[in-house]
């Protein structure tokens, strides 16, 4: 349930900053009071320069936020994408906050592994079904992210040795879609409104 209700609250976070005229980022921090919430949007933002970024032809970036089912883990994902005959994925900045870190590269893997599963899950994983059965009874008929098609990945994490751990665990791959999704939104200006953000889906939007 994470990645598709993470999904539409970012999506219509982006939509209400639009429309009362405020930078994405901006909005998101003026409406969160949750101090290490805001504290790794910031650091995601830093991360893939927000504040100074330039408009690319066929490119966008977007930005995303959650706290995993609102008491674990807090990650802040920006995805960098390419329009071609289809979305890639670029770049993913991760910044996350899982309190006490007992093991900081396990934590940078699991984060990663997650965002790059997100990113699988935003572009390409759909089982193909029609109006009676699923038709898709292969491994080759389902679509995952290739090796070449992971991107370039940058995790940071806020040291919290004061807090209890609060675990990685899925944390990055809500965020990682929804961030996708804004960076659909950045470079096309459709709003993305179902998974995965194929050609087509893209079309119906």
């Amino acid at each position: 349930g994470a990645p598709v209700n993470v999904l539409a609250i970012e999506s219509v976070m982006e939509d209400l900053a639009a429309m009362a005229g405020e930078d994405a980022l901006d909005f998101r921090l003026r409406h969160l009071d949750d101090p290490r919430g805001r504290d790794v949007l910031a650091l995601a933002a830093e991360m893939c320069g927000w504040r100074g970024r330039a408009k690319r032809e066929g490119f966008g970036l977007g930005l995303a936020y959650a706290r995993y089912k609102h008491t674990g883990a807090y990650c802040a994902v920006a995805a960098e994408i390419e329009a071609l005959d289809r979305v890639v994925c670029r770049r993913l900045w991760i910044a996350a906050d899982v309190g006490e870190v007992i093991n900081p590269d396990g934590v940078v893997n699991q984060s990663e592994g997650g965002a790059i599963h997100g990113v699988s899950m935003a572009l390409k994983e759909q089982v193909a079904f029609d109006r009676r059965t699923v038709t898709g009874t292969r491994w080759e008929d389902y679509p995952i992210l290739r090796f070449s098609e992971v991107p370039t990945v940058e995790t940071r994490l806020i040291p919290r040795p004061e807090e209890k751990p609060l675990g990685a665990g899925e944390a990055s791959l809500a965020p990682a879609v929804a961030a996708i999704a804004n960076a659909i939104h950045d470079a096309l200006g459709i709003r993305p409104r179902a998974m995965p953000f194929t050609p087509d889906n893209l079309a119906s939007a």
